[in-house]
């Protein structure tokens, strides 16, 4: 009796779709970071580059205030400045586990294994890149850390909700303040960055449910004033959800009103 051959069909999980997947390269060498990206690209994977850890810093703040972070960032081991183990353990103290961290190298890793994994990096790839082996690796990781991009977040009510909003442009203020009423939330208002930071650092712990942040004002724009308040010596200055004001906030209400009942619901 002889064994015919057979398609193998593996079992279908349906964990990650490609198309769900957002993430950060980044590589100090021009050409590997592009090519990750195209070999990222070709399999439906929507990739960002940079170059250096400090620029990698910026972005995952910019995406983190956004509320579309990145899944997973693929940091290349060795890069001028800051190391790819350097940077793993800045987003760990600043994200916790907000995303998967794998690092890139074409060089043996036995030598980072223990210090990387201790400061919270998930796995290791080995250059050149393949899309395959990236899944793969987010999705053992993912599990691993009983994350799913697709889980549904608890929502909290937004009556009686304390806001603090960070607005220059008066009629745009105007406008969120009657957005942010409708649910019969509390709003309070400051012109600037260095205001809301005034604002935030004179309040009582915890009175602050949530803070919309203009991303460009004057004396302290968004993300500078973010970065400060974070920076605070106290403790909801970690936990407080900070959200980036786009114009879509003003042209889709329901949308801002889920986000912020997402976060505030996952922080109570």
């Amino acid at each position: 009796m002889t064994l015919k051959n057979a398609e193998h069909q593996g079992p279908i999980t349906n964990y990650v779709d490609p198309k769900d997947m957002r993430i950060l390269v980044v590589d100090d060498e021009e050409i590997a970071a592009e090519h990750a990206r195209i070999v990222l690209d070709e399999v439906g994977i929507a990739a960002d580059t940079c170059s250096d850890g400090q620029t990698a810093l910026r972005m995952l703040e910019i995406q983190h205030m956004k509320q579309t972070p990145y899944n997973l960032v693929l940091l290349d081991w060795k890069m001028p400045g800051m190391d790819g183990v350097e940077v793993a353990k800045e987003i760990r103290e600043r994200y916790d586990n907000e995303t998967t961290v794998i690092i890139l190298t074409a060089f043996n890793w036995d030598e980072i294994m223990d210090d990387a994994i201790h400061i919270g990096v998930d796995s290791f790839l080995a250059k050149p890149l393949f899309a395959s082996n990236v899944i793969d690796e987010f999705e053992r990781a993912a599990r691993k850390n009983s994350m799913s991009i697709y889980k549904d977040k608890a929502r909290a009510d937004l009556k009686g909700r304390h806001v603090l909003m960070a607005e220059d442009v008066t009629i745009n203020a105007e406008i969120m303040r009657q957005i942010i009423t409708m649910r019969e939330a509390e709003i309070d208002h400051a012109e600037n960055g260095r205001i809301v930071l005034e604002m935030f650092e004179e309040s009582p712990v915890d009175y602050y449910d949530a803070i919309l942040m203009d991303v460009r004002m004057p004396e302290m724009d968004g993300l500078e004033a973010t970065m400060a308040i974070r920076a605070l010596d106290r403790p909801d200055a970690q936990t407080i959800p900070i959200v980036a004001l786009t114009a879509n906030a003003f042209d889709e209400p329901e949308h801002l009103y889920q986000t912020l009942e997402e976060l505030i619901g996952e922080r109570s």
